[in-house]
């Protein structure tokens, strides 16, 4: 497993900037919002939590498609499939998540406090957000393993992959931009809404390695 981490790891770094393309564009959503909304200062670091959120959800849906189609293109994901019991094929797609995740979600984590400083927002809320991606966003990769995994073999699957996954995010990104606020604006709380985060992404950390699993064996048979 610990082979496989580092093979993807290598291959993401490989594949053309993944990391790169995902921090650029969420560069590009943060960019983009003042010419929106305004030059109101108060204004953006009132909403800054919100849109650093939103700016990370959408960059890491942009790479979901390369979560699987590399394997399938040359012919390691039917070895993956077959080679493996159904347990087994969940942890080692629990390991391609969490190499994903290091190599081209992990980088929009530590981009985050800087592209706050864009919103005008407070150090306290910088950090809050910047914790709240971290614990947040695994979760957003575990259920795109599951939409990966349905769209693999279908032609341009990467769209579907962003139309499936979307709406499931919805609760990671509630709970996230509700702790993240919570840091900073009294009496909202923080620690309930970021305790759910976690319990959301440890929970998807089963569910979704499971679920692409079975979408995987199936779309072999």
């Amino acid at each position: 497993m610990w082979s496989l981490f580092l093979r993807d790891i290598r291959l993401n770094i490989r594949a053309g900037g993944g990391a790169l393309t995902g921090v650029i564009f969420f560069l590009a959503v943060i960019a983009t919002i003042p010419f929106g909304v305004g030059p109101d200062l108060k204004l953006l670091a009132r909403i800054g939590p919100a849109i650093l959120w939103i700016g990370a959800l959408l960059a890491c849906l942009l790479g979901l498609d390369r979560l699987f189609q590399a394997d399938r293109e040359d012919g390691s994901l039917d070895l993956l499939v077959v080679g493996n019991d159904r347990h087994m094929l969940a942890l080692t797609v629990l390991v391609k998540c969490l190499a994903h995740w290091a190599g081209s979600v992990l980088p929009l984590v530590i981009a985050a406090p800087l592209l706050g400083l864009f919103m005008n927002m407070e150090p306290l809320a910088i950090g809050a957000t910047a914790l709240t991606l971290l614990v947040g966003t695994p979760a957003i990769t575990f259920i795109g393993a599951a939409g990966a995994a349905v769209a693999v073999a279908l032609p341009r699957g990467g769209l579907l992959i962003s139309v499936l996954v979307l709406p499931l995010t919805i609760p990671v990104l509630i709970f996230g931009v509700s702790a993240s606020y919570g840091a900073t604006a009294n009496p909202d709380p923080f620690l309930q809404p970021f305790l759910i985060l976690a319990a959301l992404t440890l929970f998807l950390a089963v569910l979704g390695p499971v679920s692409a699993a079975l979408a995987l064996r199936h779309g072999t048979d």
